[in-house]
């Protein structure tokens, strides 16, 4: 299945609905099976010890999976977050943006479920992964 948006209008799409973090990711990737997201780090996202923080890592995923749903279903500014796992498994690089890759493991009618693995940029193991299910908004 592909994408039914490109990367720019994707970009431009979360631009006008979360003007309040379209500084903080850019969508790399995105055609209806595979979604990669980079997290610009930034001194914000840091926790002690200059870390990327586990909030900006979630955020990261959350906006991942809504990536990856949004690029097979269209526009849904009203799809949200139902339900997250999310397991932290090794500390971030220091000074590295994060990259996530996310792809859907089911699209239904009402519900998405996104698999996303995050990755230090430049690391083979991941440093954290995220099952994300969102609920869509009815036809």
């Amino acid at each position: 299945m592909s994408a039914v948006m490109t990367v720019q209008e994707m970009m431009d799409y979360l631009a006008e609905v979360f003007p309040q973090v379209r500084d903080d990711f850019a969508v790399e990737h995105m055609d209806g099976t595979e979604t990669v997201v980079r997290l610009l780090t930034a001194e914000r996202h840091l926790r002690p010890g200059g870390t990327v923080s586990g909030p900006s890592m979630f955020a990261l995923a959350d906006v991942t999976a809504y990536i990856a749903t949004m690029a097979r279903v269209g526009k849904k500014a009203l799809a949200v977050t139902t339900s997250c796992s999310m397991d932290f498994m090794r500390k971030p690089a220091a000074g590295a943006d994060l990259i996530a890759r996310a792809r859907l493991l089911k699209l239904g009618r009402t519900l998405s479920v996104t698999d996303v693995l995050i990755f230090s940029d430049g690391a083979d193991a991941p440093v954290a992964r995220a099952t994300m299910t969102y609920s869509l908004p009815p036809k």
